[in-house]
């Protein structure tokens, strides 16, 4: 029997999580299926695919790597064939990658796919998060269609559509001194506890926001997890600063915050949509760029309060 476009899906599944079991709780196809799709490139290729550990799932082979590679080219032609398919027939049909700033993809991207894939029945919308850095690697590697991130150092090739500007505020508990506050000014901030969310482009963001003022905030602890870091301000370990406002004003405890208004002029983060600069865009893509415009603007952001 040929190789046919589903051995490969079986294979890519696999590979990328390095588990049989795994790959067949993602994509609900049985474990014996997916093994007999292996086993049989095995044979019709004659090599290798993955090294088997008992207790350790699986590896792949030096032949395997090469192959998954080669894979996963394949499979994104196959969706861009679908896509040339639904402009000759003037349809919207086909899978898209999204990927989003791990930060913001909790709060907006279930949201927004679930509208996408209504909007457009015959899509498929696969999602995916990581920081910035991974999110434009992933671009540039074509592992990506598009990414939901900030506008921070974009490579000349990537294009950026700007999306809406999220002003900084800051967030405390209900039993912090500024709990009665409507307001707050960032030199009398530098009196008390910063938890600082640290990751490399947020770090530098929130810092910056105190350097422009000749300010140097009182950090007292970092968390590299947004969840840990509310968890910490919810309990009393000191305030931080964010600029987008789950709807949920909850940490993950249950403990609850406040959101108080940062004042002064202070610089916003720009979220929008960025893709690899193409001279064609496939209509997926194009429709789902039209999606995130209507979706995501200063009046409105999915799973956001924006006042």
């Amino acid at each position: 029997m040929p190789i046919t476009i589903k051995h490969l899906e079986y294979f890519v599944a696999t590979a990328e999580v390095g588990s049989i079991k795994q790959a067949s709780q993602q994509i609900h196809i049985s474990q014996p299926s997916i093994s007999s799709a292996i086993s049989h490139l095995e044979d019709e290729l004659k090599v290798q695919l993955f090294v088997r550990h008992h207790a350790r799932g699986l590896d792949l082979t030096l032949s395997g790597k090469r192959m998954f590679k080669e894979a996963k080219l394949l499979l994104k032609r196959v969706d861009e064939l679908y896509s040339i398919g639904s402009e000759l027939n003037d349809e919207i049909v086909g899978k898209i990658l999204v990927g989003c700033m791990i930060t913001l993809s909790p709060i907006i991207m279930a949201e927004l796919g679930q509208r996408f894939m209504r909007a457009y029945p015959s899509t498929e919308l696969e999602l995916s998060e990581g920081s910035h850095d991974q999110l434009i690697d992933q671009l540039r590697r074509v592992e990506i269609d598009a990414a939901i991130t900030y506008d921070l150092q974009m490579p000349e090739e990537i294009e950026f559509l700007p999306l809406a500007s999220l002003k900084p505020h800051v967030l405390i508990s209900e039993d912090h001194p500024f709990a009665g506050r409507q307001s707050v000014i960032l030199k009398r901030l530098t009196k008390e506890s910063m938890i600082l969310l640290d990751l490399r482009y947020s770090r530098q963001y929130f810092l910056s926001l105190f350097q422009s003022q000749g300010l140097k905030p009182n950090v007292a602890k970092t968390a590299s997890s947004y969840e840990m870091v509310r968890t910490l301000v919810a309990n009393g370990f000191g305030y931080t600063i964010a600029n987008f406002r789950p709807k949920n004003l909850t940490a993950l405890d249950g403990r609850k915050l406040i959101s108080i208004k940062l004042e002064g002029n202070n610089k916003p983060m720009k979220i929008g949509l960025a893709v690899l600069g193409q001279n064609h865009k496939p209509r997926i893509l194009q429709a789902f760029e039209q999606h995130c415009i209507d979706s995501i603007s200063d009046l409105v952001i999915p799973g956001m309060q924006l006042r």
